[in-house]
């Protein structure tokens, strides 16, 4: 039955999106830049950064089918729907963080398309393969002054994820006055957005969207969080913490 089951999300989830994917803009940087051209008229285009490491690197805590999945289809589709919404709606912003400055004016199309396009691309860079499991170096000493300890941060940061009702994210963010906060967001939403309950700079984020460990995890929400700190590129993590 497991196994049926798990055959049967995969398949759904490639016709769900598969007939929504065209071909990945991919780029060396980052974050996306302004292109130059798109669609022959000047304006700001989102690409998909390449992965970081091999799709069955994150093993066992990922799997290499979700991986596919995710990056080759979710990811991409969001890339090329907001690229084509941008061009269909006559945007002029000219940066990522225009668009997230704007979201509360974004139409429903290019908010949730431009942030799962965001969102993702800084979910790879955020995980490696081989990493230590724990926090070290400078974080460590940020998340015991703005939590208490590193367990307590990780227990506040899992209840976020795990609160997070339906499709979302759990972030770790540095506020305006240079404050590590935890906080969540519904759908592909961000903390950068002018919508955002708590605003801030990402410094660690956790997509809890089914998509990302329904095949391995199915309704166990709880263990997919447990394996990925895991995976947790903290050498990321401090280096955005400046």
């Amino acid at each position: 039955m497991k196994t049926s089951r798990r055959k049967f999300m995969s398949d759904s989830l490639k016709a769900t999106v598969g007939a929504a994917v065209g071909s990945s803009l991919i780029f060396d940087k980052a974050f996306a830049q302004p292109s130059g051209s798109l669609n022959g008229n000047t304006a700001f285009e989102f690409r998909q950064i390449p992965l970081p490491y091999e799709k069955n690197a994150l093993e066992p805590s990922i799997d290499a089918m979700t991986m596919d999945i995710h990056y080759s289809k979710h990811h991409a589709a969001y890339i090329k729907n907001v690229n084509e919404a941008i061009v269909a709606e006559k945007l002029t912003y000219s940066s990522e963080q225009e668009f997230f400055d704007n979201a509360s004016k974004l139409s429903s199309k290019v908010r949730n398309n431009a942030g799962g396009a965001w969102n993702h691309n800084f979910f790879w860079q955020v995980m490696k393969p081989g990493a230590s499991g724990t926090p070290y170096g400078k974080i460590v000493a940020a998340l015991d002054g703005s939590f208490g300890s590193v367990p307590k941060f990780m227990e506040q940061f899992n209840a976020a994820a795990m609160g997070r009702f339906g499709s979302g994210w759990a972030w770790l963010v540095k506020d305006a006055s240079g404050k590590l906060l935890i906080t969540s967001t519904p759908n592909q939403d961000n903390p950068l957005m002018d919508t955002a309950e708590v605003k801030g700079t990402p410094l660690l984020g956790l997509d809890v969207w089914e998509h990302a460990y329904y095949l391995k995890y199915q309704n166990k929400r709880n263990e997919y969080i447990t394996n990925w700190w895991n995976v947790v590129n903290w050498d990321e993590v401090a280096k955005r913490l400046g």
